[in-house]
């Protein structure tokens, strides 16, 4: 029987984190899954690491991967990636807003034939102009962008094979383009309504703000897509399209100097041409430090980007046990 890994961020989900391990463990013996629930705790400042522990004292499927401090959703996702054991890797949030239950369903559609099968919240109980509205917005721009259309890329809920997922290269706040990202792995995606719910304890870590920081990953997400491995397929491009136009207006106005004898030194065409050019040959020199640069990235070996302090696993005798440490 195939392992589940179960990856979970949380900050500061002290009052969710009991239910949710109810839930989750009803939902494992329900639908005979073999479970792991990896719990990765995002700098909480509250007791959520000490009622995770609580938890994990007793079930040794439990893993607690403990931060030092905040480094975001991302890197909490990222970090859950790496220290997962499954063949299935399956993404929620901590909230309780998605639906444990869904999981099964989910892994069934994987099954089919594809490599990763995407929640998509329907029926979303969230405040519409501070979350939906945001949302439908972002979904848009995002499924034109990456030509990956799926009708809610910002659901946590997500089940995709372990070779998928610990290919991935996540930071920023990348976990929200992972379907766009493993579209580049060349996988097949899927995406099924699930079960939205609504928060009925802590408080919501999104907002407004984190629409704009979305909109800027999406700009690199682009990048990465189309011309991760070309760079100067993109600036050389560009450089050229500028530079073009650069030595057209000089000339015309070198024609118009010296065919028809016209004066050209104090008009404003003369600077935008040359101005031009040189922005060309900016954008070719960008372009080929670029590539400079992909190629260090390739060949150097990755930097993580977060930071453990511990990890630990539950015992069948009710205590925890460190696994891991770091730092």
């Amino acid at each position: 029987m195939s392992l589940v890994s179960i990856v979970i961020p949380l900050f500061n989900e002290e009052d969710n984190v009991e239910a949710l391990y109810q839930e989750l463990t009803s939902v494992a013996a329900a639908a005979s899954l073999n479970c792991q629930f990896v719990f990765v705790d995002d700098g909480s400042s509250d007791q959520t690491v000490s009622r995770l522990m609580a938890i994990a004292g007793d079930d040794e499927r439990v893993m607690i991967v403990n931060f030092r401090r905040n480094f975001g959703q991302t890197a909490a996702m990222a970090a859950g990636f790496d220290f997962a054991d499954g063949d299935i890797i399956v993404t929620m949030d901590g909230d309780l807003q998605n639906d444990p239950a869904e999981i099964p369903n989910m892994i069934a559609k994987l099954e089919e034939g594809y490599d990763m099968v995407a929640g998509w919240r329907k029926n979303r109980q969230d405040k519409f102009l501070s979350r939906k509205l945001p949302s439908m917005i972002a979904n848009r721009i995002i499924s034109s962008t990456t030509n990956v259309r799926l009708h809610d890329y910002g659901c946590t809920l997500k089940v995709m094979r372990s070779e998928v997922a610990k290919n991935i290269q996540l930071y920023g706040e990348m976990h929200r383009f992972i379907p766009a990202l493993a579209a580049e792995l060349g996988v097949k995606v899927a995406e099924v309504p699930v079960n939205h719910r609504a928060r009925v304890a802590g408080t919501s870590k999104y907002g407004i703000s984190r629409t704009f920081r979305v909109l800027l990953d999406l700009l690199t997400v682009k990048f990465f897509l189309g011309f991760s491995t070309r760079p100067l397929h993109m600036f050389g491009m560009l450089g050229m399209v500028t530079g073009a136009f650069g030595f057209l207006i000089l000339g015309w106005l070198a024609i118009e100097r010296l065919i028809i004898g016209l004066p050209i030194g104090g008009r404003p065409m003369l600077m935008l041409g040359s101005m031009l050019v040189l922005i060309g040959l900016q954008f070719i020199c960008f372009g080929l430090l670029a590539e400079v640069m992909v190629r260090t990235y390739h060949e150097s070996q990755n930097k993580k980007i977060y930071t453990v302090r511990e990890v630990l696993r539950g015992g069948k005798d009710g205590s925890t046990r460190k696994i891991a440490h770091v730092g």
